[in-house]
């Protein structure tokens, strides 16, 4: 097996910093269902210090994680926060005692969110705030005007410095754009679900990172049957190669696979080093049904 390091997985612009292309999703560190705390609170704080430790300088958050659960263990690992580390969260959402995730756009709610955000990390500024638009099956096609400037209102008063969107569709996008500059995208996407293809592409000629989540999610018996032929090929597991075809796939895609796990932390970093071949990747970009430029 070849040894991981987020060295490998070369660099790109987010939040006014180059960081490693390979990150880190905390939202695995909350309890079941992403609600309440986790079963081993100290497991949870090694991974954090871990993934640091093996370079990665850039963590994927929130506070509905939880809620408030993930950043607090964040603060606890991570504080005071090493100077390349670009902690990025999202607002839009809040969490019910039964576990959904109902919108929260209001100006008082995403005031109340950031600075939620902002106490629980231990912080007075936030790096990168992304607005999450609704939408439970796919995006929804309506006006983040309103939310998105509260959030560059805030930005001016300096609680944040740098905007995102996630969930978001491409005009939406380019209505945040003529709002404030957008400095990264979160949206669905992966070897399966690739309706992205087009925004990927437009992102990486503006030099603005494209976060997918999800990235190993969606995937049918069939489908996923090819990905393990692969995985088999390569004596990888199918997350790491998935996340390989990710970094294949545009310079401008940076990853956030979440685990509570160390093993599984390091098995996902090794995923820098694995180099796919014209035959890897032909057989790969078929799974979504479409070449990959």
């Amino acid at each position: 097996m070849t040894t991981f390091t987020a060295e490998r997985s070369g660099q790109f612009p987010l939040g006014g910093r180059s960081v490693h292309r390979l990150g880190y999703g905390a939202m695995q560190l909350a309890g079941p269902h992403v609600m309440g705390p986790p079963a081993d609170r100290a497991a949870a704080v090694a991974v954090l210090r871990r993934a640091v430790e093996l370079g990665v300088d850039h963590v994927d958050t929130s506070d509905y994680y939880g809620p408030h659960v993930t950043n607090e263990i964040i603060r606890e690992a991570l504080h005071p926060y090493p100077e390349d580390l670009v902690l990025v969260t999202k607002v839009g959402a809040r969490r019910t005692p039964d576990g959904g995730w109902p919108e929260a756009l209001s100006p008082a709610e995403l005031r109340s969110a950031v600075e939620d955000n902002c106490r629980n990390l231990g912080v007075e500024a936030l790096d990168v705030v992304n607005l999450r638009m609704p939408g439970v099956h796919g995006t929804v096609e309506r006006s983040l005007a309103e939310p998105f400037g509260e959030l560059a209102a805030m930005q001016q008063e300096g609680l944040i410095r740098h905007l995102g969107v996630s969930h978001v569709t491409t005009q939406q996008l380019a209505e945040a754009q003529a709002i404030a500059p957008v400095v990264c995208v979160q949206n669905h996407y992966n070897l399966v679900h690739r309706q992205d293809d087009a925004m990927i592409d437009a992102l990486a000629r503006e030099g603005i990172p494209y976060v997918p989540y999800f990235p190993l999610g969606g995937f049918s018996p069939l489908q996923s049957a090819a990905l393990e032929t692969v995985a088999r090929r390569l004596e990888a597991s199918p997350m790491q190669v998935a996340l390989a075809w990710l970094l294949a796939r545009s310079p401008n895609l940076l990853l956030i696979p979440g685990t509570s796990s160390v093993g599984h932390l390091e098995e996902n970093l090794t995923a820098a080093a694995l180099v796919l071949g014209p035959r890897e990747l032909a057989e790969l970009d078929a799974i979504g049904g479409t070449p990959t430029p």
